[in-house]
């Protein structure tokens, strides 16, 4: 069984079991159990369709890490002027582990 929800903006897929990152969610630590309830679509022997969201259904997920992504390094160039600035930003994310899918 498998199902797409949608969280802070982005679509994901998943099923049972999977590890995915998703953006920084506030207020939550490494243990906490998140429940997502917009749910798009659940699919296995019988695919249910929402319309924009299936009704009933959810899914639940423990946190496992509130960590950073890569580094985005940002330069900035003009010629003959001796002009150069380098910034950076590393993006919070929330890694999370589906422990369960209610449909």
């Amino acid at each position: 069984m498998f199902a797409v929800f949608q969280a802070g903006g982005h679509q994901y897929r998943v099923s049972q079991g999977d590890q995915i990152t998703v953006d920084f969610l506030e207020g939550k630590k490494e243990g906490d159990k998140v429940s997502f309830s917009n749910i798009l679509l659940v699919g296995g022997a019988k695919t249910t369709v929402g319309a924009p969201f299936v009704s009933g259904a959810s899914i639940e997920a423990v946190v496992k890490t509130q960590t950073f992504n890569k580094k985005v390094l940002i330069g900035k160039f003009k010629r003959r002027k001796d002009y150069k600035r380098t910034r950076g930003h590393k993006q919070p994310v929330t890694v999370l582990e589906i422990s369960g899918i209610n449909s």
